[in-house]
């Protein structure tokens, strides 16, 4: 119970009428009569607040949460008591989290139920819970107000933002994947699989003439190829220290997640299995599988990961990925490499390239770009780009000696890791490499 302003108001302007009382007694009386009768009205208003039941409160939110997405958040409050109830409603979040449209002001008659709409997101992933909502019930007079603490547990989850996933199936549903800068190129029916046997149409090339049947129908039939299917992609995600560096709002590991959900999605609707390994202070494994709910599955394995404090061990992360891995796949690494890897680093895709096909998609920081396009301003400036440019030759020589080795490499800012990293895997489909 917290005493209200027009309550102190009024013990304060009791106190400065006492000035002059003390020369006219005549007001003593009325004076002293006075916090008296406020005391009173103060008790019954703390009784009557007291009486008063609090309302009815449910709270309504998705179930699951991208990551930095503002989402809708909805309060029912109901009266249960039998007179008419103003109150203030502030439901509390999480110190990882933000909301717009809170607090809200209510006047609720008995029986009567009022829907309070805001919106929030969460700045971190994993599981998370709403829970106190705050309730300020104002005295009828005035004098006082009560402050109760109502707990509505609400669990939900906070996923990697799969909004780009979502809007990738939608373009894809409507042939406008270009609208994500993914390249499709058309190629008239060729491929490394046979699809079926058609009518020759202009364009197809004399390759792709099937003699035979050609001779039978007695019209000209082409073979028509579709990119081959049931192969494996795996994802190989580093968990170490460096992935918490920071380009915007989200840190390359964020990035990176939104990138691994999108590139998942694209390998499942190409008919490929799909799986997840991830090393450098955290071991998760999802066997390759094909299927739409693969990706929900890998979405459910890392949704709770946070980068460790651990280095990454490519070699280790290789040997146990050989004893897991037999299958010939695309091996995508998704790291953020340092001259110190260098070594370890080439001899690790050496081992996995005896088996398999390997990408390496590796995150620059998005400052680099910025120094290298910036004329610089001043000593300090040239200085400091000069020592930038040195890293990038270095970087690029090692991502040169990575190449020479038959490894694909993706040297990207994280901004772009997604759409980089459909890409490249669709040129490989393309070629056939895998």
């Amino acid at each position: 119970m917290q005493p209200t302003r027009r309550l102190l108001g009024l013990l304060a302007g009791w106190g400065v009428l006492g000035v002059p009382v003390i020369f006219d007694k005549a007001w003593l009386t009325l004076w002293l009569l006075a916090p008296v009768v406020l005391g009173v009205m103060t008790l019954l208003e703390a009784l009557a607040l007291l009486a008063t039941p609090s309302p009815r409160l449910k709270r309504t939110i998705p179930a699951a949460w991208p990551l930095s997405v503002w989402q809708p958040v909805e309060l029912t409050v109901a009266c249960t008591g039998k007179l008419p109830v103003r109150l203030e409603v502030f439901d509390h979040l999480t110190p990882d989290m933000e909301g717009e449209g809170m607090p809200a002001a209510l006047d609720l008659r008995p029986g009567q139920k009022l829907r309070v709409q805001y919106r929030a997101r969460s700045l971190v992933r994993g599981e998370r819970t709403l829970d106190i909502v705050e309730l300020r019930l104002p005295g009828r007079l005035g004098l006082l107000q009560q402050t109760r603490r109502i707990s509505v547990s609400s669990p939900f989850r906070v996923y990697p933002n799969f909004s780009e996933v979502a809007r990738y199936a939608l373009l894809a549903t409507d042939n406008r994947l270009s609208q994500l800068g993914i390249r499709l190129r058309p190629r008239r029916g060729e491929g490394l699989e046979f699809h079926q046997l058609r009518e020759y149409r202009e364009g197809d090339s004399l390759r792709q003439v099937d003699w035979k049947a050609t001779s039978r129908l007695r019209k000209l039939i082409s073979r028509e190829y579709q990119d081959e299917r049931d192969q494996q992609v795996l994802l190989l995600l580093d968990t170490g220290f460096r992935m918490r560096a920071q380009d915007g709002s989200l840190s390359h590991f964020d990035q990176t997640l939104n990138a691994l959900l999108l590139l998942a999605h694209a390998v499942s609707r190409q008919g490929d299995a799909v799986g997840l390994m991830t090393f450098a202070g955290s071991d998760r494994y999802l066997a390759p599988a094909k299927g739409g709910h693969v990706v929900k599955e890998i979405m459910n394995r890392v949704f709770d990961l946070e980068p460790t404090d651990s280095t990454p061990d490519f070699l280790r992360a290789v040997q146990d990925l050989g004893k897991r891995l037999r299958k010939r796949s695309l091996i995508v690494i998704l790291t953020n490499v340092r001259d110190e890897d260098g070594p370890d680093l080439l001899e690790a895709c050496r081992v996995l390239g005896r088996r398999h096909l390997v990408l390496l998609a590796t995150l620059r920081e998005q400052v680099f770009t910025d120094l290298h396009e910036q004329p610089p301003a001043s000593v300090d400036d040239a200085f400091t780009r000069a020592a930038a440019e040195d890293y990038l030759a270095l970087r690029e020589r090692q991502l040169s000696g990575l190449r020479h080795a038959g490894v694909l490499v993706l040297d990207t800012e994280p901004r772009r890791l997604a759409v980089g990293l459909v890409n490249r895997y669709l040129e490989v489909k393309r070629s056939g490499r895998l």
